[in-house]
């Protein structure tokens, strides 16, 4: 475990109710690890935030594949960015719709491009991406 160092912090009484309570409906033992957790969070928030800062995350699509040719546009982007992707899993949630979870890693601006690209690819009905910092920034 890496050296610690105590910091006091002045907070308004009616602030640090609110704070305890929702960490203790997080499920927080104390007021440090919770405080530790909001710091890295602010950490990674700021590394992925910047365009050549390295980043891991996760698109979600769902799309109907009864659209003409769209799961090859798809496919196609994924190969063209394959230097992306770090892998793909292919889910079949009804009939007439799928869902894919894509890993991704790489700059910031790249991942998020490829994101956009597939989000707008017609017949995609719903895109989410989900990014934090890699590795490298932690």
């Amino acid at each position: 475990m890496p050296e610690l160092s105590r910091i006091g912090v002045a907070i308004a009484t009616d602030l640090l109710g609110e704070f305890d309570a929702l960490i203790n409906k997080r499920g927080y033992t104390n007021r440090s690890e919770a405080f530790r957790d909001l710091i890295r969070a602010e950490l990674v928030r700021e590394s992925s935030s910047r365009p050549t800062g390295h980043v891991v995350g996760s698109l979600t699509v769902v799309y109907d594949h009864h659209v003409r040719l769209l799961e090859e546009k798809l496919t196609e982007l994924q190969h063209n960015h394959s230097r992306l992707i770090l892998s793909v899993l292919h889910i079949h949630l009804d009939h007439d719709n799928c869902m894919e979870l894509i890993a991704l890693r790489g700059t910031s601006k790249d991942v998020q491009r490829l994101a956009g690209l597939l989000t707008a690819t017609k017949g995609v009905k719903h895109a989410q991406l989900a990014i934090t910092a890699s590795s490298e920034a932690l």
